[in-house]
């Protein structure tokens, strides 16, 4: 038997089948997995062929002796997968079960109990030791959104101040003259009712200029011009 594992003789195993699982462990075990504990079935009469619980670092392995035990079954449960461990007492030894994620029961009886107790204390703590680390990896991400929300809204902020600064360079430019909107376009005739008559010359010149000024501003048309421009000079 191979010296690593007769540390877990001392708790009532049963040596024959601590030295078959030995030599099989070896070969099952991941990198950097470590054994734990080993529990082996002890029923009241003699039994041939137990049932063992391997505790590892990783996962519980489940090795079930087969074919006269020429072959053996392993069945693993990584502890990710577990959601709750049990240990019931009774007079002639223990039960040790476990619950998955998925809602499967998985039980072994007869354990002496004290090898109960060493499988339930080491599961207990390889749970709580899986359950920190979740806790500690959300904490750490949730602080990501928080960091993005206040960078979108320091964005949104300057963009509305970019707005109000264009916004209050803008300025309104005057009309060119001081004409009135009506005597851009105003027919001859309204111009008598407005009293062109009554203009004296230099009013009427100064007028004239007006339209001359508008005229070279693309402000009114040739035509209209001309229109104004003998109109005035028919008073002058």
């Amino acid at each position: 038997m191979k010296e690593q594992f007769k540390k877990f003789l001392n708790e009532e195993q049963d040596p024959k089948a601590i030295e078959k699982i030995a030599s099989k462990l070896s070969d099952l075990l991941m990198k950097n997995e470590e054994i734990g504990y080993i529990a082996v079935q002890k029923k009241p009469a003699i039994t041939v062929l137990p049932d063992s619980i391997v505790m590892t670092n990783k996962r519980i392995i489940i090795c079930q002796p087969k074919n006269l035990g020429l072959s053996m079954n392993f069945i693993d449960y990584t502890w990710d997968e577990i959601e709750g461990t049990f240990v019931k007492e009774n007079i002639l030894g223990s039960e040790f079960s476990f619950t998955t994620r998925t809602n499967m029961e998985v039980s072994i009886d007869y354990i002496p109990k004290i090898q109960a107790r060493k499988i339930f204390t080491y599961a207990k703590e390889q749970l709580d030791l899986l359950k920190s680390g979740a806790v500690f990896n959300a904490s750490t991400f949730d602080e990501v959104p928080v960091v993005a929300v206040q960078e979108e809204e320091i964005i949104e902020e300057m963009e509305t101040e970019e707005v109000i600064s264009f916004a209050e360079i803008m300025t309104i430019t005057p009309p060119p003259f001081n004409l009135k909107s009506e005597e851009l376009h105003a027919p001859t005739d309204l111009q008598k009712e407005n009293g062109l008559q009554n203009l004296s010359q230099d009013a009427l010149f100064e007028k004239l200029q007006n339209y001359k000024k508008l005229l070279d501003n693309g402000l009114i048309l040739q035509g209209e011009y001309d229109a104004f421009k003998k109109e005035i000079l028919s008073y002058m």
